[in-house]
């Protein structure tokens, strides 16, 4: 029995190179999920204080979340044609969740979780963009996948808020 071939869509022949584009950026979005899962893991973990529960449980639930996204992006690279990268692979980049010196500073825990989640959205944007009119599927799960990265930045950003503000309701300069 042989393998049919799509005519149309990301499948067809003729697409070929707009479907190594599409997998080439859902291999960084699965890696940036696989590195955000590693960060979260570690920035739930580190934080003491008084302050750092609310920071602690949020990432705790984030990370369910971010694996299950990477796991997304695999079957979708997979399903495209594509070989699921393996940890050779893997170059960290998020140096802004890195956990910081004093594990009483939550500020910067959150200000990274906030960069990590734009820097998310601005990818996944551009591959809504790239799949638009070729490929639904995968354009179809990444917007899914967006708005929870949107929930997380909007979450991290009303921290930020609170953290900034003193007790008597003014900011404080960041």
């Amino acid at each position: 029995m042989s393998a049919h071939t799509a005519t149309t869509g990301v499948l067809a022949e003729s697409d070929s190179t707009k479907r190594q584009e599409i997998l080439e950026m859902l291999a960084k979005a699965y890696w940036m999920e696989i590195e955000t899962v590693m960060s979260y893991i570690a920035n739930s973990v580190n934080p003491d204080g008084v302050r750092a529960q609310q920071i602690i449980e949020s990432l705790e639930q984030d990370v369910s979340e971010e694996l299950g996204h990477a796991k997304q992006f695999a079957n979708r690279i997979k399903e495209l044609y594509g070989v699921v990268p393996g940890s050779m692979e893997f170059n960290a980049e998020q140096t802004y969740l890195q956990p910081p010196e004093h594990q009483t500073d939550i500020v910067h825990v959150i200000r990274g979780v906030i960069e990590a989640e734009t820097g998310a959205i601005e990818h996944y944007n551009r591959i809504i963009e790239t799949t638009d009119g070729l490929d639904w599927v995968t354009q179809d799960m990444v917007i899914a996948i967006l708005r929870d990265e949107e929930r997380h930045r909007r979450l991290f950003e009303g921290y930020l808020r609170e953290y900034e503000t003193d007790r008597s309701g003014n900011a404080r300069p960041a």
